[in-house]
């Protein structure tokens, strides 16, 4: 494993994922420097000992000048605030990134983009790894595979290699959805429970992130799913919530429980087990049990 301590660390979408990312890696000792549009976000970045923070349109270029090329590591973890926005944040966010990488007098040590296992359309129970199609299951999801391929196809001007990790969806302090609901008291939720639900909580995507910057020089140009190791079914999840807080079970309205972008929600497993083997990453939630239970101690 290659220590990252003392090496200089450009993250861009300092986001739920990002910001998690920069805390730890400051914590490892590297020198932490990050873009991101929201000058409150950019305030607090910077109180947290961020030795660089920019605040700019990703997808522009008026911030190339501002930040040094050819840093140690580059981690995209640009999110999208509406479909509207969303191929200027994917797309765009990662053609100015590589244009800026190719620019420098060297190319970035390591590039990685976390992007999203809503580039899979399958479903029908079937367990999905990094060697399925995944052309995009929606509209949205087809953009992101986009910028996925942008990276693929980089340069070696860019980043001597690459990782891009497929998260499944994400959860974690301050984000639970389905947790809010039922503490709130919701005795109805849309769609339905008949399909598993493919988690992966925060702390275990920075975990991923940070192995991936110090994997050996010999892994590299790598795609890795990020999932919990458990996925169950959506019913499953509520009843056991519903059972910790002491609240009754809620019932489904049966309406189409669609992605973003507008297709049903598909019931497949999405397999992890790449990671693991190459990496030795392990989730330290490897079920909802684990994660919610974490996230209802605090």
């Amino acid at each position: 494993m290659v220590s990252i301590e003392g090496k200089r660390l450009v993250i861009f979408g300092c986001g739920y994922i990002g910001s998690a990312v920069a805390e730890a890696a400051l914590a490892a000792g590297a020198r932490v420097e990050a873009l991101t549009r929201n000058p409150d976000k950019a305030a607090a970045l910077r109180a947290a000992g961020l030795t660089k923070v920019v605040v700019a349109d990703l997808a522009s270029s008026d911030w190339h000048a501002q930040l040094e090329g050819g840093p140690d590591f580059v981690v995209n973890t640009v999110s999208s605030g509406g479909p509207e926005s969303y191929r200027r944040s994917y797309v765009g966010g990662m053609q100015s990134i590589l244009a800026w990488a190719s620019a420098a007098k060297t190319p970035a040590g390591t590039i990685l983009y976390t992007s999203s296992t809503a580039v899979y359309p399958q479903g029908g129970g079937v367990t999905v790894d990094e060697t399925a199609e995944a052309p995009g299951a929606t509209p949205n999801g087809a953009i992101i595979r986009e910028s996925e391929i942008l990276l693929e196809k980089a340069p070696a001007s860019a980043g001597a290699r690459w990782f891009i990790l497929r998260l499944a969806g994400i959860y974690g302090p301050g984000r639970h959805h389905l947790l809010d609901q039922l503490r709130d008291g919701a005795t109805t939720l849309n769609g339905s429970g008949a399909h598993r639900l493919n988690l992966a909580h925060r702390d275990d995507i920075v975990v991923a992130i940070l192995a991936c910057l110090q994997a050996p020089a010999s892994v590299g140009r790598e795609i890795f799913n990020v999932a919990d190791t458990a996925p169950a079914l959506r019913s499953e999840v509520v009843a056991w919530l519903a059972q910790q807080l002491g609240r009754p079970l809620p019932t489904f309205d049966g309406t189409t429980t669609s992605r973003r972008g507008g297709a049903p929600m598909p019931d497949r497993i999405i397999s992890s087990a790449k990671i693991q083997r190459l990496l030795g990453w392990r989730p330290r939630y490897p079920d909802y049990r684990a994660g919610f239970g974490n996230l209802l101690s605090r």
